[in-house]
C-alpha cells in the first residue's frame, strides 16, 4: 500500500503561481511513475502531468499546461511537485496526486483545491 498526501493548494489570482507537493509513504518501491490529475466541476478527471520515478527527466504534460506547469520529483524525500505558473481561471479544479504501479494508476491522494480568480 502507498499513501499519498497533497499540500499547497489555495486561492490565487490569474497570472499567479502555486506549487503543489505530494508526499508518498509506504511501499513506494512498487511505484514507477507519479502524476498529477485534476477535476473541475462537471468535468472528467484529466491527467495534468506525469514523471517517471527513476528518470525525472522523462515527463509528460497535458497540452493545456505545457510551458506553464512543471512536474519534478525528489526520490530521497519520496515527494513529487507540481509548479504551476501563469495560472488562469480554467486551471481551477481539485488536484490529485497519483502513483502508478505496473500499468495502473492505483494510488490516489485526497486532493487539494486550486482556485484561480479572474
Amino acid at each position: 500500500q502507498v499513501h499519498l498526501v497533497e499540500s499547497g493548494g489555495g486561492l490565487v489570482q490569474a497570472g499567479g503561481s502555486l506549487r503543489l507537493s505530494c508526499a508518498a509513504s509506504g511501499r513506494t518501491n512498487t511505484v514507477h511513475a507519479m502524476g498529477w490529475y485534476r477535476q473541475a466541476p462537471g468535468k472528467e478527471r484529466e491527467q495534468v502531468a506525469a514523471v517517471l520515478k527513476a528518470k525525472g527527466s522523462i515527463t509528460s504534460y497535458a497540452d493545456s499546461v505545457k510551458g506553464r506547469f512543471t512536474i519534478s520529483n525528489d526520490n530521497a524525500k519520496n515527494t513529487v511537485y507540481l509548479q504551476m505558473n501563469n495560472l488562469t481561471p480554467e486551471d481551477t479544479a481539485v488536484y490529485y496526486c497519483a502513483a502508478k504501479y505496473g500499468s495502473v494508476w492505483g494510488y490516489w491522494g485526497q486532493g487539494t483545491q486550486v482556485t484561480v480568480s479572474s
